[in-house]
């Protein structure tokens, strides 16, 4: 059982294929949303995965400020579905946070949040906004965390 951040030019083939995989069978097979998975902001991510008896169980894209958004940003956030239940979720938030406000000692994070895990983003402190808008199909909000 290993937590892991990787630089895109530290990750193999098979890595970065295990990593794509779940995100798709996730994202776009399970919540049935076809979008365009690979934005090339993968190059620029630092990715953070939970690794258990060889298998990906959990996984977060890290986007450096100046990215995406002005300031950086934890994206593409999941747990495999035989894994959930299991406080994965909590402890890939908690350790994406901390490489945040530690390795990039930014002031604050976004996030683009399915709408569903408002509550979840906000137990960790991050806080609405945007309005509720439509991203390919589900509805999602724009929420940040302020160190402070």
């Amino acid at each position: 059982m290993t937590w892991k951040l990787y630089r895109f030019e530290e990750l193999t083939a098979a890595e970065l294929y295990e990593m794509l995989k779940l995100r798709v069978d996730v994202f776009v097979v399970e919540q049935n949303c076809p979008y365009p998975e690979l934005d090339n902001l993968d190059q620029e991510s630092v990715h953070l995965a939970y690794r258990e008896n060889g298998k990906i169980l959990a996984y977060a894209r890290l986007l450096p400020g100046e990215v995406k958004y002005g300031v950086p940003s934890i994206g593409r956030v999941i747990v495999s579905p035989d894994a959930r239940g299991r406080g994965l979720a909590r402890e890939l938030i908690r350790r994406s946070i901390d490489f945040i406000f530690t390795e990039w000692r930014s002031e604050e994070i976004r996030l683009q949040g399915q709408l569903y895990l408002k509550e979840f983003y906000q137990s960790f402190g991050f806080d609405p906004i945007s309005d509720v808008y439509d991203e390919d199909g589900i509805p999602h909000l724009d929420m940040k965390l302020d160190k402070a």
